[in-house]
């Protein structure tokens, strides 16, 4: 039979063993394409850096993970969502996806399907998601406009948030971008940050 004082202290190791789990932070997944992986820049200098350094300012206990590929398309990432879900268990989904299929032109009812394959699998495992939407140059056409649009059909569809444009604000400015013309400089990270920030601030709880 326990006496009182053994099941207080029974009771008092067992809160002592469930606290960390209670306070384990949460996890935000990053899965992009060069733009947010820092290509031609300091790692700690990239958007997803200055979000961990955010996220500290304003008290908010969230891991970010960025598992972002330079060179990726939809495609790949349709690929690769469910072992990046298995592995980091994030609670938030940040799909920065679409830039390199824009690029090259690829048909944009495959890059609807793949956005819509990934938010699904995020959603699959519960996690709250944000589409960040991207632009490719006017110069392609009506391509570009059907191109823009699929994000908000995904969003739309798939219920969930949405960044109109990655690069708002920062497009239009060549002195923001490195040699290339198609990376966004050091300078302009905090720009990508802000933008990613309206979307994503409401997701964390």
């Amino acid at each position: 039979m326990f006496s009182f004082p053994n099941y207080r202290r029974l009771l008092l190791a067992g809160l002592m063993l469930l606290a960390p789990l209670a306070q384990a932070a949460q996890t935000i997944l990053i899965f992009g394409d060069s733009l947010s992986a820092g290509y031609g820049i300091r790692q700690d200098a990239a958007w997803p850096a200055l979000l961990v350094k955010r996220l500290q300012e304003k008290r908010l206990d969230y891991n970010v993970v960025n598992a972002s590929i330079s060179g990726e398309t939809s495609s790949g990432g349709r690929a690769r969502i469910d072992a990046a879900l298995a592995r980091h268990s994030p609670q938030v989904v940040v799909v920065a996806l679409g830039a390199n299929d824009g690029l090259r032109g690829l048909p944009v009812a495959q890059l609807r399907d793949n956005l819509s394959a990934i938010v699904a699998s995020s959603q699959k495992k519960r996690a709250r998601v944000l589409l960040v939407g991207q632009r490719i140059p006017p110069n392609y056409g009506a391509y570009a406009q059907q191109f823009h649009a699929v994000f908000g059909e995904v969003a739309r569809a798939r219920k969930t948030a949405l960044v109109d444009f990655l690069l708002d604000g920062v497009a239009t400015q060549s002195a923001l971008f490195q040699a290339d013309n198609l990376h966004p400089t050091a300078e302009a990270q905090s720009l990508l940050l802000d933008n990613v920030w309206q979307g994503l601030a409401p997701l964390l709880k």
